[in-house]
């Protein structure tokens, strides 16, 4: 027999609490009777049909604080009628990965009636999740006690309820035992050993467990890099000729290291079924205004703003405020300048060993003002990009990656670039590349994880004492673990977790030619990185929602651009070497601009790579790198044949029932005419 949601049971008074809704302290008695209702209403009355109750019964609340807070879960039904509603793909008995069917859910792997451990606790969130954010209005003009929090039909209630401070925050409950098994095996014990990435995903989700993956596999990436790194900076120092070896190598290495981090992304993936997950239709983000009318595609009433004044938001106001940035970090940047030709002048007329330190003074100090900057910026472009008022989460998030990537880049390399190129000092070029990494790596480990964690620890020791001052006759380990997780930090997602491997992977892609040490100093900070990240991840912030991902999404992009990047970066440095400047012997500088205008030509056209070879000039060799780039590039397939094999295997399928499931009906029609005709002439 087939169940439907209207079967489901909402009365258990025993259910495992997995989301927190926080309301807030003044928020009215027919609000909360009316949002109680929404939410344990069945699906055909328009509401999410899960089980709800508030954090403290009446007895309790008289002993303790009254907090505002409500526990959300479901049934067991509900939650695997959940998962076949939002595509979640599981692993079959026959080895396949096909979307989970309610109907065929005995053909999945690992499922028993009796089984509460068939879906994760992360996938049980995020189908709540995706239930509480689909909960719409009906006929409801607004919300009720508050005439201010205006409704219209298929808005959605849970984000009305946030923009208007009704509710506070919704956030996923902790697992303490799943997730001290999870700490045991992750970060507790420093070890050289891999990390555990499948169980940090049943835990956390795929988001959260690609950006883990992606920094492992990053930091092993790095180890060649490294070690080839360290005899160039013993032995061959100040040799071009030899550098050009290590240079060469640094293209090949950012090349292969990609190609073959989206094989092992495809695999992982597909192992966890999100390869093969449908992408819906995305509904508007949050912050989306306008005029109330009907989208063209979908039919469904919602708010609508012409493309063309958030153009003129963006070319107008966002592009100049933009360039305007740009220029204040040029700025800073000559002032660095000037602090360096100070600090020189000084030790040249003094020569202690005072001043010798104080060399690397203005590099420090412009390394903690270039982070100061990155943040500041950042909060500008989430401002800017929000009043843009985009209308997708996925067109929010690509315009707010570039502001922040332009800057970033120009702000943490232009630096570098101006003494390559302009003043030509290789010295001076491996002391600010070494001391921005350095630095800025201590930064980022202190803000984002040790500083928290101690502010954190504080918190927890104050909710603690608290919890155990009351004389309450009830057990309150549930209590005191919402309290303090209600306090912690919101994790905002893996944007600035990418954006540090992005600068790091610059850093030592760029002018580690230069400076071979800077990979294997990248190394010994990502595997820092790795435990306080995890450190962060369980005990500073908030549990994250699950995020179904099938790669690492616009960051991909993001890298590749940077190796190509570092293909001029370090074509340029060659054509600065002896055997190059051999050929052009009066002009460098027009040397420089020949070999970077050319191999920028060459990474823009693979035909023009071609036709070098077939008339190489004189540095042909920086020719055969891009060629060969180009080559490994194609050479290696995105997915593993395994893959491929099954997914044209899955596909061939679904069309195979297709045609079944349209035969099935052109059969019942023919079988249906003959018996009209009859009852035609029979009349």
């Amino acid at each position: 027999m087939k169940v439907t949601l209207s079967a489901l049971d909402t009365s258990e008074s025993s259910f495992t609490p997995l989301v927190v809704i926080e309301l807030a302290q003044d928020v009215k008695e027919e609000t909360k009777e009316w949002l109680k209702n929404r939410i344990i209403a069945k699906k055909k009355d328009g509401g999410a049909q899960l089980l709800f109750r508030p954090l403290l019964n009446k007895y309790e609340q008289e002993t303790l604080e009254n907090q505002n807070l409500y526990l959300v879960g479901a049934s067991k039904i509900r939650m695997l009628l959940g998962a076949e509603a939002v595509g979640l793909v599981k692993e079959c008995n026959d080895n396949t990965m096909r979307a989970f069917t309610y109907r065929t859910r005995q053909n999945f792997k690992g499922f028993d009636d009796n089984n509460d451990d068939f879906l994760t606790m992360a996938e049980c969130q995020f189908i709540i999740k995706h239930e509480l954010e689909n909960l719409r209005a009906k006929d409801e003009k607004m919300i009720p006690g508050y005439p201010q929090a205006k409704l219209y039909p298929g808005k959605s209630l849970l984000r009305r309820l946030l923009t208007s401070g009704i509710v506070i925050q919704v956030f996923p409950l902790h697992d303490s035992e799943a997730l001290k098994k999870l700490e045991d095996t992750w970060y507790t014990r420093f070890a050289l050993k891999y990390q555990p990435i499948d169980s940090i995903r049943g835990y956390f989700g795929e988001t959260i467990a690609l950006y883990f993956g992606f920094l492992e596999y990053f930091t092993f990436a790095l180890i060649p890099m490294a070690v080839i790194g360290l005899p160039y900076y013993l032995f061959v120092w100040e040799d071009y000729d030899k550098y050009v070896i290590f240079a060469s190598f640094n293209l090949i290495w950012s090349t292969v290291i990609l190609e073959l981090w989206k094989r092992g992304c495809a695999n992982m993936t597909y192992r966890w079924g999100t390869l093969l997950m449908k992408r819906k239709f995305e509904e508007p983000r949050p912050g989306f205004h306008g005029v109330l009318g009907i989208n063209s595609i979908t039919g469904k009433e919602e708010p609508l703003y012409p493309s063309y004044k958030r153009q003129l938001r963006i070319y107008l106001v966002s592009l100049p405020f933009v360039c305007l940035c740009l220029y204040f970090s040029l700025y800073v940047m000559m002032i660095y300048f000037d602090m360096e030709v100070w600090a020189l002048g000084l030790h040249e007329n003094s020569g202690s060993e005072w001043t010798s330190v104080l060399l690397y003074v203005p590099s420090i100090i412009y390394a903690i003002v270039i982070e100061i900057m990155n943040r500041l910026y950042r909060y500008a472009a989430e401002f800017l990009t929000s009043w843009e008022n985009h209308r997708l989460e996925s067109a929010y998030q690509n315009h707010l990656i570039l502001k922040v990537l332009v800057f970033n880049f120009l702000n943490c390399f232009a630096s570098l670039f101006y003494i390559a190129f302009v003043l030509k000092d290789m010295k001076l070029l491996r002391q600010s590349l070494a001391t921005l990494l350095i630095t800025s790596q201590i930064l980022n480990q202190i803000m984002e994880s040790f500083l928290p964690y101690w502010l954190q620890r504080k918190h927890g020791v104050r909710v603690k004492r608290k919890v155990q001052a009351l004389k309450a006759d009830i057990d309150a380990t549930l209590y005191e673990q919402v309290i303090l997780e209600k306090e912690m930090g919101t994790y905002l997602g893996t944007f600035d977790d990418y954006l540090e491997l992005f600068l790091q992977f610059g850093y030592v892609s760029l002018f580690s030619c230069v400076y071979p040490l800077a990979a294997a100093f990248a190394v010994l900070n990502n595997f820092t990185e790795v435990n306080s990240d995890a450190l962060k991840m369980c005990r500073v912030f908030k549990r994250p929602f699950s995020e179904p991902s099938a790669n690492i999404g616009v960051w991909q992009l993001a890298f590749e651009t940077m190796s190509v990047i570092s293909v001029v970066t370090n074509c340029a440095l060659i054509g600065m070497s002896p055997q190059v400047n051999a050929v052009f012997p009066e002009s460098k500088a027009d040397l420089i601009l020949i070999v970077v205008a050319v191999e920028v030509l060459a990474s823009s056209s693979p035909s023009a790579t071609i036709v070098s070879f077939l008339r190489p000039p004189q540095p042909c060799r920086t020719h055969a790198l891009l060629a060969l780039k180009f080559i490994l590039a194609f050479a290696i397939p995105d997915k593993p044949r395994h893959i491929q094999m099954k997914l044209a295997r899955l596909e061939f399928e679904s069309l195979e029932a297709l045609k079944q499931q349209q035969m099935k009906l052109v059969t019942e029609n023919l079988k249906e005419e003959p018996m009209e005709s009859g009852k035609e002439k029979a009349t």
